[in-house]
């Protein structure tokens, strides 16, 4: 089954054609990077949302220790005696002791330990309760939208194989959904895409891949992908050095609808011609099934291949 016009470029732009960079990362990130953007393109909450969770803890913890860092020298610079000790009143000048102050008035605590004098150091302590009121809301409305997110486990076999198939061979990979709720109406595209010269100018063509089963139902156990190389395929004759000639790589993109929020979720990954197993197959995955019948599966086996 040929591709369409819509589908023979998949948004990657003429430029990428000159070159045989990888266009989609392991992980599902684009391979491309946008340069030149001035800081107009900066957008604080759509970094807080899409960073990972070690950077957004450290960003977060990062501006806590600023803010108070900032208060506590604007306690300092309210003059000697703005803070005092409430114990002995004597005046407390250090930065250490101004930035715990500022701690426990940002999270109101309010041990009681070092108070506030005076209209100056009063009025900083009005400012930081504003800015602590703000920077929760904000913090927790983040996090909130980040576990809210919906997003897809997928894990991918490491490699995709060339496999003896009903008499031919086919391409196949494996997919397991790594999340304990569940996925219904599965539905896989595979796209290859390779640089073909022979017009004499390097062009990035892009092929729809027709599937033995583009979509399942339920997704409870793993799902081997199958494209069939049979005389309508683009791979057909194809081998591992022709692959690497012309740069290839296989695009994919799985969908479907996460029962646990009833939304749906996106995986991407890639696998290029050099992650291509050639004469091999997976073995199973199964384990015996549980007392109760349960059939298992052991998703550490999910890219063990033997060869044929």
């Amino acid at each position: 089954m040929g591709s369409t016009e819509e589908e023979r470029d998949l948004g990657f732009g003429s430029i990428v054609s000159r070159q045989g960079g990888r266009l989609l990362n392991r992980d599902g990130t684009f391979n491309a990077r946008r340069a030149g953007l001035g800081l107009e393109a900066f957008a604080p909450y759509h970094l807080a949302l899409t960073m990972s969770w070690p950077a957004f803890l450290g960003g977060l913890t990062l501006w806590y220790v600023v803010l108070n860092a900032m208060f506590a020298g604007a306690y300092l610079l309210c003059g000697k005696g703005a803070l005092i000790e409430h114990a002995s009143g004597m005046a407390s000048g250090t930065f250490l002791e101004a930035f715990f102050f500022s701690v426990q008035s940002f999270a109101t605590i309010g041990y009681g330990d070092i108070i506030a004098v005076g209209s100056a150091a009063n009025a900083v302590v009005a400012a930081e309760s504003l800015v602590s009121i703000l920077s929760v809301a904000l913090a927790t409305g983040i996090i909130f939208a980040r576990f809210s997110r919906p997003r897809a486990q997928l894990r991918f076999s490491r490699r995709a194989i060339v496999a003896p198939y009903r008499g031919i061979t086919a391409l196949e990979f494996r997919i397991v959904n790594e999340r304990r709720s569940e996925m219904v109406e599965v539905e896989a595209k595979v796209i290859f895409t390779y640089v073909d010269s022979t017009s004499g100018t390097a062009v990035r063509q892009y092929e729809t891949l027709a599937l033995e089963r583009q979509r399942v139902v339920f997704f409870p156990l793993t799902w081997t992908v199958v494209h069939p190389i049979d005389a309508d395929s683009p791979l057909r004759g194809a081998t591992s050095e022709h692959l690497a000639a012309v740069k290839a790589e296989f695009l994919v993109i799985v969908s479907g609808t996460d029962e646990a929020v009833s939304q749906t979720v996106h995986a991407r990954t890639s696998y290029r011609y050099d992650e291509v197993a050639w004469n091999a197959r997976f073995t199973s995955a199964f384990l015996e099934p549980g007392r109760d019948g349960t059939i298992r599966v052991d998703v550490r086996r999910l890219s063990d291949l033997e060869r044929v």
